[in-house]
């Protein structure tokens, strides 16, 4: 099973386990406040979980139950248009980005 990113990564987009990814299956783009992986294109290596500073990496069947929405958000970020994949998960995106409004590990350039 891929890796999925879940939430505490919206408005943090730390890089670490792009650095480490063998695939480059870990997206996103200036403007997103998130990192995803590309379902397709993963590996399953796990390589990319450890580096993870707020434990938001996990393999699809280790996903907790409130997090399982994030196996579609990650494979509708890699295979829809942009502006369809926002019309479907914006208001998730954005209550996710507000909820990590204050960790430890927020971006600041992110708000």
């Amino acid at each position: 099973m891929p890796f999925i990113i879940v939430d505490p990564c919206i408005g943090v987009k730390d890089e670490s386990c792009v650095a480490v990814c063998p695939v480059d299956c870990i997206i996103t783009t200036d403007t997103d406040p998130f990192m995803l992986i590309n379902p397709d294109e993963c590996i399953e290596c796990g390589a990319c979980m450890p580096e993870c500073p707020v434990n938001a990496i996990y393999s699809e069947d280790d996903v907790p139950a409130d997090q399982k929405e994030w196996i579609g958000i990650n494979r509708d970020y890699a295979n829809m248009d942009k502006a369809a994949f926002y019309a479907k998960h914006g208001k998730t995106i954005e209550a996710a980005k507000e909820k990590n409004r204050n960790s430890a590990h927020v971006n600041p350039a992110l708000y």
